[in-house]
């Protein structure tokens, strides 16, 4: 009956809204949460009869459904911890409960999350004070990382940084800017063999020296601008590593500049680049000394012996100093020496459809038949944005808007608890005939 209808749809009515109420309180009693997401209740309304001119209707009413909008994203509030982790853009962080951590990493569970507050605990395993631990690419030991696949939590490992960890960088490249002296090689000269010591760092982190002479080849007239350069080093036991004769430009437009290298022993001279392949004790070694014709490197004016300009990579050991995010997602580990060492890269993941997520509790989520398959990308790489430290991502909610919500709500609840009152009243009425 249509009496009996309007009293069932003035019931759905306050379900639907009784619905949308609790979706307004959960806004606004989490708009200070960092990266919650706000729920919506959308209704949609049900049709019983749609006979035309059957002259009668029946009310089908409404039915409230609820949606997670987890692709809107809050604005980011800047925080003083390194680690405080937020994502500008597209993607989430991957994390896994703290819990299923002893478990193998193909039956944990991955979840995701926009923003989180990471802090090392006792093992120096990075987790929220929720839980959370954060997942990430273990970086090799020259810092690079390794081809690992897109689709699947297999080569994502608990992001661990202890404290205590010392590291060092071994040399492997230098570069040696040195002016010899043009008198030098000039008839009547002394022929004294000019010395140089340039330190080098081992695998070990242990302090190492090349020693380097430079002997004056003096003809018996004019100038020769030949010298013989000898390295060699410390730590096989003062050995030999390479012996070449240099000899320098003389002329107006290129004087001083390297004319030609030949190799007397040890590793070759690359034209093209300007460097010696040398072998030290840990391996090989690349010394730039200049191309052809090139000013930097090494030099022969004037009557002085002057490095001018020697740099090399590598450091001694040292110990953690800080840990940052880079915006790639790449953690960076500074030591007290200078070394700046990459040990994780952070991942960001995707899926088609972010709102067909899962969504659980601490703002994480899970893929879904709705979601579609996730996929692990470099940040800033295909749809995702970047990765920000120091920040933290705010609530989406406007709390203005859901206090409106909240007063349309309200007026709907009371017009449809109006309704049954109505239909109370019409019943009653109905009853009344009999007397």
């Amino acid at each position: 009956m249509s009496i009996s209808s309007s009293l069932n749809a003035g019931v759905a009515g306050l379900a639907a809204n009784a619905t949308r109420l609790a979706a307004i309180s959960d806004n606004i009693a989490n708009s200070g949460t960092y990266g919650y997401k706000r729920a919506v209740a959308d209704f949609e309304s049900m049709v019983i009869n749609q006979a035309r001119g059957a002259g009668v209707y029946s009310a089908g009413g409404v039915r409230a459904s609820t949606t997670r909008l987890i692709e809107e994203r809050g604005s980011l509030v800047a925080t003083s911890n390194a680690l405080d982790i937020a994502v500008s853009g597209r993607g989430m962080l991957p994390v896994i409960p703290s819990v299923t951590l002893d478990n193998q990493m193909g039956e944990q569970p991955l979840m995701m999350t926009t923003t989180g507050a990471f802090r090392t605990d006792a093992d120096g395993t990075l987790r929220t004070e929720s839980g959370l631990v954060l997942l990430g690419w273990p970086a090799n030991a020259d810092g690079t990382i390794p081809v690992l696949p897109r689709d699947t939590v297999s080569g994502l490992q608990p992001v661990v940084i202890n404290a205590n960890q010392t590291a060092g960088d071994p040399t492997t490249s230098m570069n040696l800017g040195v002016n010899l002296p043009a008198v030098d090689t000039e008839a009547g000269s002394s022929g004294e063999a000019l010395p140089l010591s340039v330190e080098y760092f081992g695998n070990l982190g242990t302090s190492e020296t090349l020693g380097i002479t430079f002997t004056p080849t003096v003809p018996a007239s004019g100038s020769s601008n030949e010298w013989t350069m000898v390295i060699t080093d410390s730590a096989q036991a003062g050995a030999v590593i390479g012996e070449y004769t240099l000899t320098f430009d003389d002329s107006r437009g290129s004087g001083g500049t390297l004319a030609s290298v030949s190799v007397v022993s040890g590793g070759a001279y690359d034209s093209a680049t300007g460097t010696l392949d040398l072998t030290v004790a840990g391996g090989p070694l690349s010394m730039t000394i200049g191309r052809i014709g090139d000013t930097n490197g090494l030099t022969q004016l004037s009557d002085s012996f002057a490095p001018t300009a020697i740099t090399k990579d590598g450091s001694p050991v040292g110990n953690l100093t800080a840990v940052e995010v880079d915006e790639n997602g790449y953690i960076k580990a500074t030591y007290d020496t200078g070394f700046i060492r990459t040990v994780y890269q952070i991942p960001l993941v995707d899926v088609p459809n972010q709102n067909g997520l899962i969504a659980l509790d601490n703002q994480t989520f899970q893929v879904s038949p709705t979601s579609g398959s996730f996929f692990l990308w470099d940040a800033g790489d295909g749809p995702t944005g970047s990765v920000e430290g120091y920040a933290r991502e705010g609530s989406a909610v406007d709390v203005a808007q859901e206090l409106t919500n909240l007063i349309q709500t309200q007026r709907a609840y009371s017009s449809n608890a109006k309704v049954i009152q109505t239909v109370d009243e019409m019943l009653q009425e109905t009853t009344n005939i009999k007397r």
